[in-house]
């Protein structure tokens, strides 16, 4: 029996997925290729490593077991050839975040715009996704989120502008509803409400001289997406609670009207967030320092 480091690899790809088409395009073959060379893997150890049905896919008992063995070992590898890099003249190779849309959308990718163009040989891949995942098993470099969605063993950098959110909603809503002077006064109107990846219905968050407020408004109409809440909003079905960024130009335009302004108070925002690792690779330590600076 022989197995071969890329053998391991192409597991590992699998196991952090848990998708073979995810793996398949890391790895840049088939989804039908990946199938077949990990058939081929548990015929020479004669084991199962992973159970897949057409909707799942899981690791066996002595798929986690050999998942947890060899991962830190192919870090450590990792770690070896990237301290190459500091033979390099400048920072290269692949940089794999994870965000949630908006903040792939507000903060993310208009740095990774302007990094790109300074760091010509350093490519990067984005992976929007709401829910909170195992950064590491799942063989992302860093991620951005909120501050207090980050997990306290992550190292945290602040990442561009304080952030805002606004109470949005149409002229027409407007017109035919009475517009709230106080968060209490959301109860019995209209509202889209939003839904986390979790579950979790997102209660409005509103601070104005020192008093907090939430509140668990009700509405038609639910969503797990900002941008369809404001295609919502527009369409007139009822008050969305959204990214002031998000609607700043449809507030100019006055095809949304802004109500509780002054319970919307300014938000650290978001943060680039990375495991505390021995030594960063060059390309994710140009990217933070970049970060820091046009945060400056």
């Amino acid at each position: 029996m022989r197995i071969d480091p890329s053998d391991l690899g192409t597991f590992l790809a699998i196991a952090r997925h848990r998708s073979f088409r995810a793996a398949a395009t890391e790895l840049g073959v088939s989804a039908s290729a990946l199938s077949h060379a990990l058939r081929n893997i548990e015929e020479r150890l004669g084991l199962r490593l992973i159970n897949r049905t057409t909707r799942s896919v899981a690791l066996t008992e002595a798929g986690k077991l050999l998942f947890a063995r060899i991962s830190p070992a192919f870090r450590d590898i990792d770690d070896a050839l990237e301290d190459l890099n500091n033979f390099r003249g400048r920072p290269a190779g692949t940089l794999r975040f994870t965000a949630a849309r908006q903040s792939a959308q507000l903060v993310l990718l208009p740095i990774i715009t302007r990094f790109l163009k300074a760091f010509p040989d350093v490519s990067v891949e984005i992976m929007i996704n709401d829910a909170l995942i195992d950064m590491v098993a799942a063989g992302f470099d860093a991620g951005v989120r909120f501050g207090e969605t980050i997990a306290a063993d992550m190292i945290a950098v602040p990442i561009g502008p304080r952030h805002r959110f606004a109470v949005v909603g149409s002229p027409g809503y407007i017109k035919a509803h009475k517009p709230p002077a106080t968060p209490h006064e959301l109860k019995g109107l209209p509202c889209i409400r939003y839904r986390f990846t979790s579950g979790v219905i997102y209660r409005w968050e509103f601070e104005r001289g020192g008093i907090e407020v939430d509140i668990d408004v009700e509405g038609p109409l639910t969503l797990n997406d900002q941008d369809l809440m404001v295609d919502a909003a527009l369409d007139g079905l009822g008050l969305a609670y959204v990214f002031e960024a998000q609607v700043e130009t449809l507030i100019a335009r006055r095809r949304l009207l802004r109500v509780l302004a002054d319970w919307c108070p300014a938000y650290p925002g978001f943060f680039l967030y990375y495991p505390s690792r021995r030594q960063l690779p060059a390309a994710l330590r140009a990217f933070v320092d970049f970060a820091r600076d046009e945060a400056a």
